[in-house]
């Protein structure tokens, strides 16, 4: 089996595009490799090229799958469990929908953390009001 390419620039520029627009800022990824079963029932792990970067206390992995097949996830590493939380889907084929889908899930999962739901303001959060 062909080992699976590095991203390419256009990728990474991808990736940094999206969480520049998500931030507000310039977020710096990291490149990395991670070993995974690629396939249910495989009992070889196979080294894939990954993306990691943190942000306001989330760390967050992107993976190359292999030619057009990509992985998202996202864990809080101050949290003693670690548990691992997903982009919705196992496997995307399109890097942007990944990439986009994982940075809402966490949005999704941050403001669940908080207490944030419908209908709160700035206010009430900072009076620790219930929404009406």
């Amino acid at each position: 089996m062909n080992p699976i390419p590095d991203f390419e620039s256009g990728e990474r520029w991808l990736v940094e595009s999206c969480l520049k627009e998500r931030y507000g800022k310039i977020v710096a990824t990291q490149a990395a490799d991670v070993e995974l079963q690629l396939a249910p029932g495989d009992a070889q792990l196979t080294a894939c090229p990954t993306l990691y970067w943190e942000e306001r206390g989330a760390a967050f992995v992107v993976v190359k799958a292999g030619e057009g097949r990509w992985r998202g996830m996202f864990f809080y590493p101050a949290e003693p469990d670690c548990e691992q939380y997903g982009a919705g889907r196992s496997e995307y084929d399109d890097l942007a929908e990944c990439v986009i889908a994982l940075l809402r899930a966490q949005a999704d999962h941050e403001k669940q953390r908080l207490g944030v739901g419908s209908g709160k303001t700035a206010l009430d959060l900072a009076r620790g009001k219930e929404a009406p």
